[in-house]
């Protein structure tokens, strides 16, 4: 601890540098918004995100030398505004389209509107940051030798390295094009096949319905490069187990029949007599067209519901030393701070603001109407309003912690989230609150703390930043309150706006793209099952305890099992293109190590900064194109333009998707060719 009294800041507290600007608020919160919109896309899509702190920086300071002429510390708040747009979308994602998939009577779809989504997001957000304040000086600035915040460590560099000059900033683009380019020909033109697949038949004696498929996207490959080997193998291996194990093993043993009355069960299904669902039910030949789907979603998910549940309170466990020094620390520096004088440096927002902001926020769950807040009465929303707030600094404390150890992108947010909704509705349970009608309350208090503890964990890593570049910690956390706001306006719009059916959807009787095949929304799927399966006594505890135990075997292996739990929940076709981004960097690390080479900060080297770039063109441009869909006119020119008609008569289906998986092996050998450009230079 000692070395952090002699740490030097970048910019010294005595130094008076341009830094809460006009121009630095105003460009952080559109670039909130951009890198909000494309993590709602995201995190619906495959349930991941990726920080966008560092990308953000590089762009600001690219833009800043060119046009803005902004100081180090201008462009600190740019990051830290912007950053909060990706973790508030994080959070939104994770939990709010649950409401969608709540007990029928239990009155959902009326709350997935925008002005719930937008207060919940804006109220969430806030909280992460209110809670953030008293803990800064115990986690940020005495443990900076103990916790090492990779993502805000690395902020700090590409900061610092932008004031010095460079031309890394290129190398992102470069990613951007390159995945726009790709995005386009998949997405608009149809070039190149959104998911080849192959699935051996029911009838095959060694391996029946077993799959092997994946959607082959820039923001898939990018993702599996920048979180590594080690955790994307760890993912893919829990997918490997579900496709390739479990459902061939449920394919034989379980009845066409069985498989859908569990489908009716869960809602899938309306009944055994109608056709459709997962899978492609056929009730006169008792048959599905694709058994895996149906069997994945009658069970596996379920499955994978308790081994997520159950990584999460395992890490929960792990960090509980770490709760309590850290409330230890937090109530230890309120009495510090008022000993002496506060530099520049160390001037953070009064502990009042986040008294008084926790009273305002609970005041105002209480007396808002229960058309945009579920509750009846103010004694309810009270409850809500306190619960939120207990959990709220508990969980932003350990969210915080975490983060600082194994980065944003890494924090078991969903573990956190469940334990919450678990905790709310035993407390529901306990006073009686049983049944439909208080579902969406529990999603609620859950809601709300996804999206406060993804917003600490990020606010956690731009204090970091600060603290090693010279900012000012007030000046960071009203730029984090003024970003929470704003990209919530933009998240609430683009949530819905994703989930309006296209035509075909509706033709087939989709109210909501969100949770179809489309937006499989995995998180929410799960938030809203525990809700309904613990307040009506009527969760498949069977197989839920299955998946737990599965993740207490992969934990007593000595491998993480949150990593491998989301990889069990998760469909193949997301995590298999996820590991192999993560199997290049593998690559590159074991080249680099036979060839004895120096090892570059992987947060600044190539191929971290062209596998952002992948992420943020795959992830924009899908935005885009689903926005656009929403029209129908534009939706119908989209396929007018579609070359896989035509493709896939010249080359057959099977030729065209091995042309697709052609494209995404050039772009995973240019991801190869531009990071080991690194060591060559």
């Amino acid at each position: 601890m000692e070395n952090t009294h002699k740490f030097k800041p970048y910019i010294a507290p005595e130094q008076n540098v341009a830094e809460f600007t006009v121009k630095s608020v105003v460009f952080g919160s559109l670039f909130g918004i951009l890198f909000g919109c494309s993590t709602v896309y995201l995190a619906l899509k495959a349930g991941l995100t990726v920080s966008a702190s560092i990308p953000i920086a590089v762009i600001a300071i690219t833009l800043g030398r060119k046009f803005l002429k902004t100081t180090i510390l201008e462009n600190n708040i740019i990051q830290t505004t912007g950053s909060a747009g990706e973790s508030i979308a994080a959070g939104v994602v994770f939990t709010l389209p649950g409401f969608l998939f709540l007990s029928p009577g239990a009155n959902g779809d009326a709350f997935f509107n925008y002005l719930t989504i937008l207060i919940l997001a804006s109220f969430g957000g806030m909280l992460g940051t209110l809670m953030m304040i008293p803990l800064r000086r115990s986690l940020i600035v005495k443990e900076h030798g103990t916790l090492p915040y990779p993502e805000g460590t690395a902020c700090a560099s590409v900061l610092q390295a932008g004031e010095r000059g460079g031309a890394f900033a290129r190398t992102a683009f470069l990613g951007m094009g390159v995945a726009l380019a790709y995005a386009i020909l998949q997405k608009v033109f149809h070039v190149i096949a959104e998911a080849p697949a192959f699935v051996t038949k029911q009838v095959n004696k060694f391996w029946p319905s077993a799959t092997i498929n994946g959607e082959i996207t820039p923001e898939y490959l990018g993702v599996g490069y920048i979180i590594g080997p080690k955790i994307s193998g760890v993912l893919v291996a829990g997918s490997v187990l579900a496709w390739w194990a479990m459902i061939p093993l449920m394919a034989t043993l379980v009845a066409p029949d069985t498989i859908a009355l569990q489908l009716v069960k869960l809602g899938y299904l309306t009944d055994i007599n109608t056709a459709g669902g997962p899978g492609g039910w056929d009730p006169a030949a008792h048959t599905f067209g694709n058994y895996s789907s149906a069997i994945y979603r009658a069970y596996i998910r379920q499955i994978g519901a308790g081994a997520v549940a159950a990584g999460g309170f395992i890490t929960l466990m792990k960090t509980i030393p770490t709760i309590i020094s850290s409330f230890r620390e937090s109530i230890g520096s309120l009495r510090e701070k008022s000993e002496a004088g506060v530099s520049r440096t160390e001037n953070d927002l009064s502990f009042k603001v986040v008294i008084v902001g926790s009273i305002i926020l609970i005041a105002i769950i209480a007396v808002l109407p229960s058309q945009i807040i579920p509750g009846d009465g103010i004694l309810q929303k009270l409850l809500i309003g306190i619960l939120i707030i207990i959990f709220g600094f508990f969980f932003v404390t350990v969210a915080s912690r975490i983060v600082g150890l194994v980065g944003s992108s890494n924090s078991p947010i969903s573990g956190m989230t469940i334990a919450t909704l678990m905790g709310t509705c035993l407390i529901f349970t306990s006073v009686g609150w049983s049944g439909r009608f208080f579902e969406p309350l529990a999603l609620v208090v859950g809601g709300m703390i996804c999206i406060a503890a993804a917003n600490a964990g990020a606010t956690s890593q731009d204090l970091k930043t600060g603290f090693i570049v010279g900012a000012t910690p007030r000046y960071q956390q009203l730029a984090l309150f003024i970003g929470a706001i704003v990209s919530s306006i933009a998240i609430g719009y683009v949530v819905i706006l994703l989930d309006t059916p296209t035509p075909d959807m509706r033709a087939m009787g989709i109210e909501h793209a969100i949770g179809s095949e489309r937006y499989s929304a995995p998180q929410a799927t799960l938030m809203a099952t525990l809700a309904k399966g613990i307040l009506s006594f009527n969760l498949d505890w069977q197989f839920v305890m299955v998946g737990v135990f599965i993740a207490v075997m992969i934990e007593l292996c000595g491998i993480k099992a949150l990593a491998f739990a989301i990889g069990l929940y998760l469909p193949l076709s997301t995590t298999l293109p996820i590991a192999i981004g993560g199997g290049i960097k593998g690559l590159i690390d074991w080249r680099a190590e036979r060839r004895k080479e120096a090892k570059a900060d992987d947060d600044l080297g190539k191929g971290s900064l062209f596998a952002t770039g992948l992420i943020a063109g795959g992830a924009l441009a899908g935005v885009i194109v689903a926005l656009l869909s929403v029209n129908d006119s534009f939706y119908e020119s989209l396929k007018d333009i579609s070359a896989e008609h035509g493709i896939a008569k010249a080359l057959g289906e099977g030729g065209y998707h091995i042309l697709g998986v052609l494209f995404f092996a050039a772009m995973a050998f240019m991801l190869y060719r531009v990071a080991i450009r690194k060591n060559e230079e």
